[in-house]
């Protein structure tokens, strides 16, 4: 775990213009920076950026955040390596609270990138002369310009090539890098001999595997590296660091099945396809293909397999969903894959057949189950919703489970109660009735929205309430706030992105992070901000005050403790009416 105190120094050091800058052009206006935005199509720019504040907001889609939150965002970065990222860019180093065996295996995987680096520049090299393998490349329609985006290289045929690269080829990096195997008479041999071999990029650039496909004969046609500290198939995608920008500007991924479909579809135009490694769609492809694209289109040939392949996407896809975001799947035509159709019919032909006959999750789901049995008959119907209940359950996006469920009941012939009680959805029911967001938004009186919005731009205007004032904000309106000065006390958050950073994990997070993108609208000199919050927290004691009051007046008053204690408190209202009245006069 990373220690919030180093990410406030870390966020005090990066300078966020500089950050964005460097994958979106940023032009001056006023005392911010403005771009087209990055996370969707505008014509307008929209997308602000605050230097002072170290914070973003984009006024067409509402996407905000810090430095950290956009490199996870625009380069779909865990927290983690965002962090690491940015502190390399300022000369940091970050703290390590791991055990020691973790930090160890961390920094095998550091000395690994390096290994892999220098494997894939020498079957770069090897392939300017490897003729065969040139002229593969251009039968298969490749220019030498998508060759080299890709990386692409080759691995001469020969036992032990690499032992040229690695002067420790029988030590243990090259075997930890899966670059290298031994025989069971003990000696070593390279992994990849005579392959076309396609590098495996992270988020990052960093080189972490590779794929090799077979020149001329023999088995298998397609060989992946082996999982490793620094690569794990079931959350890397291939090609996902070239077409990080064409999926942004089309607004979609579309997800293929290999490595040559992927370079064929970007030599035609279409650059914003990326591919499973050899192995079936994981949870964690569809969270890291959500951070990428509102839509995400699964491409599968239309045969049998294609169809399983797909059934697969879909179940890990179902749990990843959120209302607005959407999954399709497009079955090619029998016998074509995405490298052939496109190689025949071009850019406009591939998107054409992805416009007019990719299918909705919602319609794949509905037709596939409803296929499984026969709907004519109790039974199928039956079965149609018992093999649905466990699909449903795992729903989480509440409107897009509504709609199955009405649509299922329709087909099975029952109510969408019914179905929601045999499938045992009554929570979702329950969400629907009394919405829940992720992060509790119960809307806050104007005056906790005025001391939320106080805090989350001037974060230092917390060391300004006192003791006694934090213990005003007991009721249920003023949680949020109450929350965010206790943190901003603990973390010393003194901007917005520094708080937000430090709120990341907070239930309250969503009204943080509106809070700050608000306060992009415009600065607040200190003095006014200071006076706003004595303005704030006064007409906050006077209605405690006029509340404590009115109902000790209400019950009578009964004793000279109550009777004392209620001329305190009018003296007090008397007061506090009184300044009320010339602070406003003085602010007019």
């Amino acid at each position: 775990m990373i220690p919030q105190s180093f990410i406030q120094e870390l966020l005090g050091r990066v300078d966020i213009v500089d950050v964005v800058d460097r994958h979106v052009k940023l032009k001056r206006s006023g005392a911010n920076y403005m771009a087209c935005c990055p996370f969707h199509t505008e014509k307008t720019p929209s997308f602000t950026v605050s230097p002072t504040k170290q914070f973003y907001h984009c006024f067409g889609c509402g996407a905000h955040g810090t430095a950290v939150g956009f490199l996870m965002e625009y380069g779909g970065m865990g927290f983690v390596d965002a962090v690491k990222d940015l502190a390399q860019s300022v000369g940091l180093k970050v703290p390590d609270t791991r055990p020691e065996a973790a930090q160890r295996q961390e920094k095998q995987g550091d000395d690994l990138y390096a290994v892999m680096l220098r494997a894939a520049q020498y079957y770069r090299t090897q392939l300017k002369s490897a003729p065969a393998a040139v002229a593969y490349l251009k039968a298969r329609g490749l220019s030498g310009e998508i060759a080299k985006r890709f990386g692409i290289g080759y691995a001469p045929d020969g036992w032990q090539n690499l032992a040229s690269v690695y002067s420790d080829y029988e030590g243990k990096a090259p075997a930890a890098a899966g670059l290298v195997k031994q025989s069971e008479d003990g000696r070593r041999y390279d992994v990849f001999r005579n392959r076309i071999v396609f590098p495996i990029v992270d988020v990052r650039g960093n080189v972490i595997g590779f794929g090799g496909r077979v020149l001329g004969e023999g088995e298998p046609k397609y060989l992946n590296s082996p999982e490793t500290p620094v690569f794990e198939k079931g959350r890397e995608l291939y090609g996902l660091y070239q077409a990080r920008r064409a999926i942004r500007d089309a607004g979609r991924v579309v997800v293929v099945e290999g490595y040559m479909d992927v370079v064929a579809l970007a030599q035609s135009g279409v650059e914003y396809a990326v591919a499973t490694l050899g192995t079936a769609t994981t949870p964690q492809h569809v969270q890291k293909l959500l951070r990428q694209s509102d839509e995400v289109v699964f491409c599968f040939d239309g045969d049998e397999a294609g169809r399983r392949a797909a059934w697969r996407a879909l179940e890990v896809s179902l749990a990843q969903l959120q209302d607005g975001k959407q999954v399709r799947f497009l079955f090619l035509p029998q016998g074509e894959d995405p490298d052939t159709y496109v190689r025949r019919h071009g850019k406009d032909g591939f998107e054409a057949l992805l416009a007019g006959n990719a299918v909705a999750l919602s319609r794949f789901l509905l037709e596939e189950l409803s296929q499984r049995g026969d709907l004519a008959t109790a039974e199928g119907r039956a079965k149609c919703v018992h093999e649905a209940k466990p699909l449903l359950k795992s729903v989480r996006a509440t409107v897009l489970r509504v709609q199955l469920v009405r649509e299922l009941a329709e087909r099975c012939r029952m109510s969408p109660e019914e179905v929601g009680q045999v499938c045992e959805l009554a929570p979702a029911a329950a969400k629907l009735r009394a919405p829940e967001a992720r992060y509790p938004r119960a809307e806050p009186a104007s005056l906790a929205h005025k001391l939320l919005g106080l805090l989350v731009s001037n974060p230092a205007l917390a060391d300004r309430v006192s003791t006694e004032q934090r213990s005003w904000l007991d009721a249920p309106e003023f949680t949020p706030v109450a929350e965010l000065l206790d943190v901003l006390r603990e973390s010393g958050a003194s901007s917005p992105a520094t708080l937000f950073e430090a709120t990341r994990d907070s239930r309250y997070v969503k009204l943080y992070e509106d809070a700050a993108a608000e306060s992009l609208a415009g600065a607040m000199e200190e003095e006014v901000a200071l006076a706003d919050l004595a303005g704030a927290l006064s007409k906050l004691e006077l209605e405690r005050v006029r509340s404590e009051y009115e109902r000790l007046t209400a019950g009578g008053a009964r004793n000279d403790a109550e009777r004392k204690r209620a001329q305190e408190l009018l003296r007090r209202l008397a007061e506090l009416k009184g300044a009320s009245g010339a602070g406003a006069q003085t602010r007019m």
